[in-house]
Order: structure tokens, then sequence, then C-alpha cells
């Protein structure tokens, strides 16, 4: 854990990046175990949930009469076209190593699909998501340039939420030194490799900051326009937003109401989550990672036995009628 996931008030600051005289406590979901294992895994199946059928027809490869000639003719037994005087007549068809063949195990719309995933584990996942974006290693390491911004996590002023005009949100990111990022996406705007140029997915680019508001007064109008930009509603987090491509520590800019309402939303270990019955936060399996002071403390090393010091050296026992030196004493 950072030290700014350490520090327990956050400062608000205002559309242009001067403190607005507020501060609010961290919630208690920033302390929660970051657990990259969990993320991948849960990311890696949600992900899947919007996947649509896909088939290729199941007459392709077989829209041809055609029948083996058996054996005794020093050729393949596949089967081979009827007829006469084409080219095609006795050429090999249906088989996948045919030209004009159907494909092996031709792909079927009854695959399964979609994956069923545990609550828990999905809740689990997005705490571990929303604490390393408290992490200003771990968003770093994730490519996101905040050098320019004051403090991770970034709170702004609720007037964010009125914005209506993408003039403005420009005007705001600048003001905050988020720009930076939104640049790195204008400068890693290149062309996909592979057939998805002629799919409708001509372009790929890295993602910059994500938005989370609590209420919508014009806010997604004004930043769904800045590529590379994206905003959810704090009720609604998503994991695929969170840790896009499974990987923690996604640059986020919270309003001050969306911020507060985090730990009602996921709990803070003293009092249980109000909007998700039965919830809590994940209890870390380590509360004091630092193990030098683990086992310099008092508590642990009054249960442990005293070292050993005393060296005992053993002593080979050897044949004294094959050693030599053993004879002579």
């Amino acid at each position: 854990m950072s030290l700014s996931a350490a520090r327990p008030l956050i400062t608000v600051y205002d559309e242009k990046n001067t403190s607005a005289g507020t501060t609010v406590c961290l919630p208690a979901v920033f302390r929660a175990p970051v657990r990259p294992d969990i993320v991948s895994r849960i990311h890696n199946d949600v992900a899947k949930n919007k996947r649509q059928p896909y088939a290729v027809n199941v007459d392709v490869g077989h829209q041809t009469s055609a029948e083996s000639w058996g054996t005794g003719r020093a050729m393949a037994r596949i089967p081979r076209v009827k007829g006469g005087g084409t080219q095609r007549s006795g050429q090999g068809a249906y088989g996948n190593m045919c030209r004009g063949g159907r494909m092996f195990a031709p792909t079927k719309t009854w695959r399964r699909w979609h994956r069923k995933v545990n609550t828990n584990q999905k809740r689990y996942a997005i705490c571990s998501a929303i604490a390393a974006t408290g992490v200003p290693a771990l968003v770093m390491a994730k490519g996101h340039q905040i050098q320019g911004i004051p403090e991770v996590p970034l709170v702004v002023a609720d007037k964010v939420q009125s914005f209506s005009k993408t003039k403005e949100a420009v005007v705001f990111l600048r003001k905050n030194k988020a720009w930076a990022d939104v640049a790195k996406v204008y400068a890693t705007r290149r062309m996909r490799a592979g057939k998805g140029k002629l799919r409708n997915r001509r372009h790929v680019q890295k993602l910059g900051p994500l938005v989370i508001y609590d209420q919508d007064q014009g806010l997604t109008k004004a930043f769904r326009n800045i590529p590379g930009v994206d905003t959810i509603q704090v009720d609604n987090l998503n994991l695929l937003k969170l840790a896009p491509g499974g990987h923690v520590g996604r640059f986020c800019i919270w309003t001050e109401a969306a911020f507060k309402k985090l730990d009602g939303l996921y709990g803070t270990w003293r009092k249980a989550s109000t909007a998700k019955p039965g919830w809590n936060l994940p209890q870390p399996k380590m509360a004091n990672t630092d193990l030098s002071v683990l086992l310099k403390s008092e508590a642990i090393r009054k249960v442990m036995r005293a070292p050993v010091k005393k060296i005992v050296h053993a002593v080979p026992r050897t044949n004294p009628l094959k050693t030599s030196a053993r004879c002579s004493s």
C-alpha cells in the first residue's frame, strides 16, 4: 500500500486545479488487498459475456455429389466428385484437406459462449481494482501519464458533473494536468494488425482516464467525444472499465459525491455494505506485510526459541581395518 493510500484525508480540487477548501476521508475500499490474479481471472470470464454466436453454414463443403473410388487404384480413399467432361470431376471433396471442402470440426452456434461468475468473486475483483487505482506506482506501471496531477486518487468538485460541452471538459483536463494521458491516446492511435481492419475495427489506441460520477447532469455528453476517456456511474462500477485487459491500475478521476458513496457501497470492515446485502470488504491475508518489522517485534520474539549457537561437528565413522590412520592409532 502506498503512502497516499495510507493517508486518511484526500484534498478535493475544483475545475481550475486549485484546492476547493474541503477534504474527504479515504474510503476503506482503497485499503482492500490488491489481487491481480483474481482480477485477471474474473475479467477473463466477464469479458466473454458480450460475445455473439457465430458459425459456418452447415452445408458448406458438402454441396456436391462425391463418392470414394475405393481401394485398388493407388489413390487416396477421399470422396471424389462424380461425372466427367470437367476439371472438377475426380477431384477430392468434403474433407478439410480438400480444395472446396469443409473445415475441420465446423463451428456451431451452440458453443458455450458465456460464463457464470460468482458474485462474491466479482465484488472482490472490483474492490481490488479500485484499491489499485489509488497506488501511483501501479497506475504509472499501466502506462498512464500522471506525473503532473496533484494527488492520487484525484477527487474533483461536483461542479464537473454539470459540464455539458466538450470544450469545458478539455479545459478541465488541461487545468488538472490530466491531458497528458489523453495526448498519449492520440499518439498511440494506429492501424490494427489482422483481419479486424476489414470488420469495422480499423484502428486501435490506448485508454485514457476514467471519470467516475454520481449524478449525470451532462457530464457523459461532455466527455464522450474525447478519445480514450470513459465515464461510469459509481453505483455501476464495471471491472471491464476499472481494469481493462485484466490489468489493475487505471487512472481514475472521481467526483466528490461519487467518492463519498464508496464506503456505503463496499463497506468499511467495521460496517457492512448498505447497498450490497451481506457484503463487506475482503480481509487481507496479512495485516502487516513488512516482514522485517514482524521478525523484530517483541510479541513474536517472545515465543521463539533462542538461537542455537553451539557448533557440533560430526565425527565420521571409519572402518579401522580399511583405514591406515585408524590402524596406526
